[in-house]
């Protein structure tokens, strides 16, 4: 009890009054709060108080209030902050039944999923920084030059420290790791490289068709890691070559009839899914073809490929089983996750690339497609959720999330996947669709994920925009650029980092424990060089501000310098024509 005459200090509050406190402040003044004491951050950190705070910043909810004005439905009350009304407790007398619908109906998150609310408002609202990792050199004389990457995949090797190193593929034939988290050196830094020329299909240290053998820069997904083993499998060419990740040594190489275009992810107890020009292959990267070391210290090394061929021809072992395309270059694979362990993979591939329809292959009756989805799109990405696209929907059901192109305009497309009836012949039907080709993206779709809650893509437009689950409503948008890319003296060279594009995204989600959802950043590779988006604590709206004008005056040159290129070849016209 408090003494009479004497005025309580604000510890000494009853927890609700102090809840009620907080939640009248703005965000801003929030995130600061939390620093005072343990039992403010407690209060500051309350996931019903961020929950509400997302729902009141939320486009969805804007575009929703700007509907009901239209109508002449009544808005939230003027009175307090514009957060008062949402952010009333259930059970006051204040808040409207409307306002616990509206909740409802927003509400991104499925049942048992984990949602730091907090982390999740960041990541819609808060400020965020596009960092470049260590870019790598190739030491060539005098002059170093920068060593470009082919391709992006992640290595967790469970060492009890949480390490997760970024894996690519050179262009001179090395690999390179970096440390994503800092756990091992500097984050973003280089913490391994191979030799040169290890991935190059004439071996390392050799000179002849080096740039010939490299990683196709067409290649998507061109490398596939699996983290049990300490293993990666890259594509080059028409050859899968293992690497130990922990040597940095080649362990096998397999080579196909076609050229590689994409790689499924490695998934314990199941194969590899290859996709090459014209076909589909399951590959148990179990059984292991060993590198011929006697054949390396041949000499006639030119003749050795006439041999293997001459072997393949003659070889009375039959070919693998592969589901031949009738369109060919399929350019990503999908694992489905079993129904209830997103952990495990079910026996549904799903195969999509340069034709109009999403091909379904169950593994168990491998190579007979198992069913198609039709698109019209040309899908460039697959990604899925371990539940109903629906909120209707009673049974446990997957989603299907789809990125691609559609008449040069981004297509974001979403099928909600059921189990078939027992008298259907195959296990997965979709029952649901969602296509949007209005509103997603400007340019053609290049990669998709999931981060947190909500859905993220990357365009051709050099933009990372983060939608709704429902694949209508855009929640921000962050375009990438500006990277520590050598500048040219020249007025009339191409700006640097203006042409970024994110071809491929990898969320850093840990694989190990029960985290959260939304307990990720975003890793990125634009097909030269790897880059993270991460949160910021450090930006500030006056960073924001400079930023931008960095961006506008970087625009007025390059528009500056096709004014200056344009009149000089009017110049040339005329003298030609007075001539």
């Amino acid at each position: 009890m408090v003494s009479q005459g004497r005025v309580p200090g604000w510890d000494e509050l009853p927890d609700e009054i102090l809840l009620q406190i907080v939640r009248y402040l703005e965000p801003c003044h929030i995130t600061n709060l939390q620093l005072v004491s343990r039992k403010l951050r407690k209060f500051c950190l309350d996931d019903g108080l961020w929950k509400r705070l997302c729902l009141g910043d939320s486009p969805w909810y804007r575009s929703l209030q700007s509907r009901r004005g239209l109508s002449g439905a009544p808005l939230e009350s003027a009175d307090g902050p514009r957060h008062a009304t949402l952010l009333l407790d259930p059970g006051s007398a204040n808040i409207h039944e409307s306002e616990l619908q509206d909740m409802a109906n927003w509400d991104p998150t499925y049942p048992g999923e984990q949602v730091s609310w907090y982390d999740e408002y960041m990541q819609r609202n808060g400020p965020v920084c596009v960092n470049w990792l260590q870019t790598p050199r190739i030491h060539n004389g005098e002059r170093d030059a920068m060593a470009e990457a082919r391709g992006l995949a992640l290595y967790s090797p469970r060492d009890g420290l949480g390490t997760m190193l970024a894996v690519s593929p050179l262009d001179d034939g090395s690999v390179c790791l970096w440390d994503v988290r800092g756990t091992r050196g500097k984050r973003g830094g280089i913490v391994a490289r191979s030799k040169l020329g290890m991935l190059t299909l004439d071996g390392p240290g050799s000179q002849k068709g080096q740039r010939s053998a490299k990683v196709d820069t067409g290649v998507i997904e061109c490398v596939s890691v699996n983290n049990s083993d300490h293993r990666a499998l890259f594509a080059v060419k028409s050859h899968l070559v293992e690497v130990d990740l922990r040597r940095l040594d080649v362990v096998s190489r397999e080579s196909f009839e076609w050229s590689i275009t994409t790689l499924s992810a490695v998934h314990e107890g199941v194969p590899l899914t290859v996709g090459t020009s014209l076909g589909i292959h399951l590959h148990d990267f179990r059984a292991r073809a060993r590198v011929p070391h006697e054949a390396i210290e041949r000499l006639d090394g030119p003749q050795r490929g006439n041999a293997d061929v001459l072997k393949a021809i003659f070889d009375p072992k039959p070919l693998p089983p592969y589901a031949a395309l009738s369109q060919p270059t399929p350019i990503s694979i999908l694992h489905l996750p079993r129904l209830g362990s997103p952990d495990l993979v079910s026996d549904d591939i799903y195969v999509a690339g340069r034709f109009t329809n999403i091909l379904h292959y169950d593994r168990r009756k491998f190579p007979s497609i198992a069913g198609t989805i039709h698109s019209g799109a040309q899908i460039k990405s697959l990604a899925s959720l371990p539940f109903s696209f629906s909120p209707l929907d009673t049974e446990l059901r997957q989603t299907l999330i789809a990125g691609g192109g559609y008449n040069t305009k981004g297509s974001l497309e979403i099928y909600g996947l059921s189990t078939a009836t027992e008298s259907a012949s195959h296990g997965m039907l979709h029952n649901s669709a969602m296509k949007n080709r209005q509103t997603a993206a400007s340019a053609t779709i290049l990669s998709v994920i999931n981060h947190g809650t909500k859905i993220v893509f990357s365009d051709g437009a050099g933009l990372l925009k983060w939608f709704e689950r429902d694949g209508s409503t855009e929640c921000r948008r962050v375009k990438i650029g500006h990277s520590d890319a050598e500048e040219l003296d020249s007025l009339f060279a191409s700006m640097p980092g203006t042409d970024d594009l994110a071809r491929k995204m990898v969320s850093t989600q840990p694989r190990e424990g029960q985290e959260r959802s939304n307990d990720d950043n975003i890793l990125f590779w634009t097909g030269e060089k790897l880059g993270m988006v991460a949160d910021s604590e450090e930006a500030t709206e006056d960073a924001e501000r400079k930023r931008a004008y960095k961006d506008r005056m970087r625009k007025a040159l390059a528009w500056q310098a096709d004014e200056v290129r344009f009149m000089g070849t009017l110049g040339m016209g005329m003298g030609m024509g007075a001539g």
